[in-house]
């Protein structure tokens, strides 16, 4: 069982202008066996969250917390909070020329067990990976997210989930630039992921469509980077049916 808690916390990012104030004192939980989706307009400080907590260097915490299972993520360098059952699938995953997707695989997990996975099981268990995402097994000869389509490079990081199998799974906008099939394809990975044991999602979106195949329990409004709103799965579909407008009225207030 693990939680992660977030307790109001606040981030700033360089600009020219000096330090700009993105998160407002952020306070969420996330349990295992939870699946939180936070939605809002562009600009309210979702992605800034989930950078933050995974510790890019971009993004400087200048107030708060975060913990998993009462320890203190923001003290751990990146290596260690993904040691420590953390994982981040990014909205625009980079390209790595020259790496090919089965040696980051395969490197990446020896990271975070430090040990060699058995070879034998670990090429069968990335052949199941791919075939669970619909990626063909010439696909891990192939260069990480170079030439990828937008789907294949979803798919890829939710691959990587079913992989490294982590505690927390932070999503970030993993839907976007997908189409119908790749999207089912995206949700049953999720899905699998968080159908074992003692398994928390912090799932970023704009759109109700992914929420349709991967139901939260919580919904979070996110607006000028503080949570204005939390509710249940119904949330979702009066912000599908009313949009922002009186979240974003609110905090112009």
């Amino acid at each position: 069982m693990s939680t992660l808690e977030i307790k109001d916390l606040q981030v700033s990012v360089h600009t020219e202008d000096g330090p700009k104030e993105i998160l407002k004192g952020v306070t969420l939980t996330v349990r295992s066996g939870e699946t939180h989706a936070i939605m809002g307009p562009n600009g309210s400080g979702k992605s800034t969250l989930a950078y933050s907590i995974a510790g890019h260097p971009k993004y400087t915490v200048t107030g708060g917390s975060v913990t998993l299972d009462g320890v203190d993520l923001l003290a751990m360098t990146v290596d260690e909070r993904a040691r420590a059952g953390l994982f981040l699938a990014m909205q625009y995953p980079v390209e790595v020329p020259g790496v090919s997707v089965s040696n980051f695989l395969r490197t990446a997990k020896t990271a975070l067990d430090g040990e060699s996975p058995k070879l034998r099981t670990w090429v069968k268990d990335v052949n199941t990976a791919l075939a669970n995402l619909n990626l063909d097994p010439t696909f891990g000869t192939r260069s990480v997210n170079e030439g990828f389509s937008g789907g294949e490079k979803k798919r890829h990081e939710i691959a990587q989930l079913e992989l490294l199998n982590p505690q927390v799974a932070i999503l970030d906008e993993t839907d976007s630039g997908l189409d119908i099939d790749a999207l089912k394809i995206v949700s049953e990975g999720v899905n699998r992921f968080r159908a074992q044991e003692g398994k928390g999602v912090l799932l970023i979106t704009h759109y109700t469509r992914i929420l349709r195949y991967i139901m939260p329990d919580q919904v979070h409004v996110f607006v000028d980077g503080k949570v204005a709103e939390s509710g249940g799965p119904e949330l979702a579909d009066q912000l599908e049916a009313n949009g922002y407008e009186k979240y974003v009225a609110g905090a112009a207030v």
